[in-house]
């Protein structure tokens, strides 16, 4: 018997496949924003783009697909290029976690549409598979980057209440929070924080995507 499982391995392929969506989703929605802001830095690099290799990181993608959390290469940008720094940074770091919110969003819907309408079979079952594995990784992804810790975005969005001169004053210590962040995670610290945000979400998205649901069922003759 192999040190990896079938089923095990089946997990991995689904999140590496879901990943190369949502991932360059991500950055590019960062780079997409941030050059409408007024800093096309990041467009001008390339990370405008959703191939993958334009975002890749080694180490974040192994946990990704791994552990079900992970990163990519950060998008740069010069917030001085912005109207607004403050403002401009909050929004150019909001804009990766919306975006993934939205394709949860639209990967539920799927999921619904497919469970209902798909004949049933083991092509059925990958593609629904991909699909829960989809919700799965962007909400990870959306509730991972919003923590108010740097360097995740939701410490850019934490500029837009502390006072400037505090806020980068603490970004000055970024990697070494980073480091202290990521061992926490490894232990399971945030573990049920962050399981009771996933789930927060997941049923978020079910109650927004239960009209699928009335149809099919008002479809059926069954009362909803």
């Amino acid at each position: 018997m192999g040190l990896i499982s079938p089923a095990q391995l089946l997990v991995w392929v689904m999140r590496g496949l879901a990943m190369l969506l949502a991932i360059p989703v991500h950055e590019s929605a960062h780079a997409w924003a941030s050059a409408k802001l007024g800093d096309p830095t990041a467009k001008n690099m390339g990370r405008l783009s959703l191939n993958p290799m334009a975002h890749f990181d080694l180490l974040g993608a192994v946990c990704m697909i791994v552990v079900g959390i992970g990163w990519a290469k950060p998008v740069p940008v010069y917030p001085q290029r912005y109207k607004n720094p403050k403002t401009g940074m909050a929004l150019s770091a909001a804009a990766g976690p919306i975006s993934n919110l939205l394709l949860a969003y639209l990967s539920m819907m799927l999921y619904k549409l497919a469970y209902y309408f798909l004949p049933a079979g083991m092509a059925a079952e990958l593609v629904l598979y991909f699909l829960y594995y989809m919700v799965a990784i962007n909400v990870s992804l959306a509730v991972f980057n919003l923590l108010p810790v740097p360097p995740f975005d939701g410490s850019r969005i934490l500029l837009l209440v502390l006072p400037r001169r505090l806020y980068f004053q603490v970004m000055q210590y970024e990697r070494q929070i980073f480091i202290g962040m990521f061992l926490l995670l490894m232990f399971g610290v945030f573990d049920t924080p962050l399981y009771w945000l996933n789930n927060g979400m997941w049923s978020i998205l079910n109650h927004a995507t239960a009209f699928i649901d009335r149809a099919v069922y008002m479809a059926a003759g069954i009362a909803v």
